[in-house]
């Protein structure tokens, strides 16, 4: 129904519109007893074969939803309500900030992808949390990142400002510095500042009353080199793992006529270089830290792929958005077949 029905509606309109009609739809219709009956029995499986234990949090199934999606914590319930086992928040800085200018969004219908120059839109960490503290048990990620007028020699103050306000209402935290639509923000996955910046974000956690995992998502587009760079850092800094992967600004074999519209690219492209950075990243590790495995998954086969090559949980986005939330239900139906 979602696929031949629903989706070819929405897809009529401008895809940032369709976001946020879909987000005040789901929000006046998600807290009714109706709602949440029918998409639960019809989306969510449970079975505690599907639990996973990472890096000290127990995850009723390895389907999350990838950050980006709920960038303001509006509709975490809702979207759990639909069979994820995580939702990942943000990504949000210290102020709100409005992002970059429309047109921001656009869908390659003929790739199965999108591309994306939001620029870190949000209403602020704050804003946030006051939403957050409306939680009922969801298990949630806080994907944290600089402001637009920050300059790099201060990100580290972002970075604690938004680690601090987050930290009484996330399960885990996400450092990005991988985003390809705020100026000069993959500078900081070089290793001086990025091993700077975890550990000073360590040596914050220490001195909390119990330690949150603090994971660092990462690009597609890095080298070799650069991601046995990311293993040292990993090891020196002791955080708990990695996210492989970000948007690409990769636009190799593309058909979609708006395929040169700058920004990240996500979705199906975007699959094989993915399972290429958790495999490269899982092998030459020697599996010394969890890694979520996203990009490009869009079918149950897809996922599987992930956690095949090195991945302990999967996040969705673009298929989520391309496939309906059918696809978290086929991904776990699809991962208890292989027990």
């Amino acid at each position: 129904m979602y696929k031949t029905l629903i989706r070819p509606l929405l897809f009529k309109f401008d895809p940032e519109w369709v976001h946020h009609f879909i987000f005040k739809t789901l929000k006046k219709v998600g807290k009714t007893a109706t709602f949440k009956n029918i998409v639960r029995n019809k989306f969510q499986v449970e079975d505690p074969r599907l639990e996973r234990e990472v890096f000290g949090l127990k995850f009723k199934n390895p389907v999350g939803l990838a950050a980006g999606f709920d960038k303001d914590a509006k509709l975490f319930q809702e979207l759990s309500d639909l069979g994820f086992g995580f939702v990942e928040i943000g990504t949000v800085t210290p102020k709100p900030q409005p992002g970059n200018e429309k047109k921001r969004l656009f869908r390659l219908k003929e790739d199965n992808a999108i591309i994306n120059r939001m620029g870190f839109n949000n209403d602020g960490v704050e804003a946030a949390v006051e939403r957050l503290k409306k939680n009922k048990n969801v298990l949630i990620g806080g994907n944290i990142g600089k402001n637009k007028i920050t300059p790099n020699e201060n990100a580290v103050e972002d970075y604690k400002i938004s680690f601090d306000a987050l930290y009484d209402h996330v399960d885990y935290f996400v450092v990005n510095v991988s985003s390809p639509n705020t100026p000069n923000l993959r500078e900081l996955q070089d290793k001086e500042p990025l091993t700077n910046l975890l550990n000073t974000l360590q040596s914050l956690n220490d001195k909390k009353p119990m330690q949150k995992p603090i994971l660092l998502k990462i690009a597609p587009d890095l080298t070799d080199a650069q991601l046995l760079d990311i293993i040292d850092i990993v090891k020196e800094t002791k955080i708990a793992g990695v996210i492989a992967t970000n948007t690409t600004i990769s636009r190799e074999g593309l058909q979609s006529e708006n395929k040169k519209e700058t920004g990240g690219l996500s979705g199906k492209p975007l699959k094989n270089r993915a399972t290429e950075v958790i495999r490269f990243l899982s092998e030459k590790s020697n599996e010394a830290f969890p890694i979520i495995g996203v990009g490009g998954i869009h079918t149950a086969e897809d996922a599987l792929e992930k956690l095949d090559a090195g991945a302990s949980l999967v996040q969705l986005y673009t298929g989520f958005i391309y496939e309906g939330p059918g696809l978290i239900k086929n991904i776990n139906e699809a991962i208890l077949k292989r027990k």
